[in-house]
């Protein structure tokens, strides 16, 4: 497993050594002594999985203390850009964004840690993506951002994506007052 930082402190991707044949490939997502031996010493007590449509963006969600959650996110198959805002008051990238592209063939995974709100946007047809969380899904306590807030300055590469009424009545980053 290789580690990468991002411009974000504590946003890390990692690339799974995949060993691949004539039959297929067989990939190591998670062992946690090996994640210990890099630093990402966590528990993970849920998992979660979407199937999405081309164009579906997702986000930008986060959970609030208590029950924020660090995650391990990953697309099983077709391809999503994964975006990571980090809203840790005293990080000095505060407000700032990072994204990746996952897919079921390049095999990244990214890990955010709690203080980071997070989105993806589908870029396939039934892409699969799957999370592993370190703490319980709290309704009381989940929260986002609106993802076309101007003050966050994310590039979409789309301009209408298929969104839940839920998203499109998240909150604004100028009125956003952290918990992280």
């Amino acid at each position: 497993m290789e580690i990468r930082e991002t411009k974000l402190s504590g946003l890390i991707i990692l690339e799974p050594k995949v060993f691949g044949d004539e039959r297929g490939s067989f990939m190591e997502t998670y062992n946690r002594e090996t994640f210990a031996r890099l630093g990402l010493d966590m528990t993970f007590v849920q998992d979660n999985e979407s199937i999405s449509a081309k164009g579906v963006l997702r986000g930008i969600h986060f959970q609030r203390p208590p029950f924020a959650q660090g995650k391990l996110v990953r697309v099983v198959s077709g391809r999503a850009l994964d975006y990571a805002v980090d809203l840790r008051r005293n990080s000095p990238t505060y407000g700032q964004y990072a994204c990746v592209e996952l897919s079921g063939r390049n095999k990244r995974m990214m890990y955010l840690p709690e203080g980071f709100a997070h989105a993806f946007l589908s870029l396939e047809d039934d892409t699969v993506f799957n999370y592993k969380c370190t703490n319980f899904y709290n309704k009381q306590s989940e929260d986002g951002l609106l993802w076309s807030d101007k003050d966050l300055g994310i590039e979409w590469p789309v301009d209408n994506p298929i969104l839940s009424e839920k998203d499109l009545r998240l909150g604004l980053f100028k009125d956003f007052v952290s918990p992280f």
